[in-house]
């Protein structure tokens, strides 16, 4: 992902949520030099520093990686497909079936 991206998503997150750098950078227990240099696209935090990020913004992986990564949801139809493939037209009518049964009682 381009770090000027993902400084620019992590810092409209911020704002949004109404903190200020230090607030973030308290959060995450981070430096709030470093948190700046996030947002600034000048560096990339690491995997574990992200899930802080994002935790302590209360926001998905997803909003912030949206534009570089498909969302889990396709990886989901898409398994989903690759079950229904090999059904008859009776089994996937069955199958559609349960879902529903199963979506209305959720």
């Amino acid at each position: 992902m381009d770090k000027v991206a993902l400084g620019r998503k992590i810092r409209e997150a911020r704002i949004k949520k109404g903190y200020t750098q230090q607030t973030l950078s308290e959060k995450a227990d981070i430096g709030e030099m470093y948190l700046s240099e996030i947002e600034r696209g000048i560096k990339m935090p690491s995997m574990n520093l992200f899930i802080k990020l994002i935790t302590a913004l209360d926001i998905s992986a997803d909003y912030v990686l949206r534009d570089e990564v498909p969302t889990g949801k396709e990886f989901v139809y898409d398994e989903i497909t690759q079950k229904l493939e090999g059904l008859t037209p009776r089994q996937r009518k069955a199958a559609a079936d349960i879902l529903d049964a199963y979506i209305k009682n959720l």
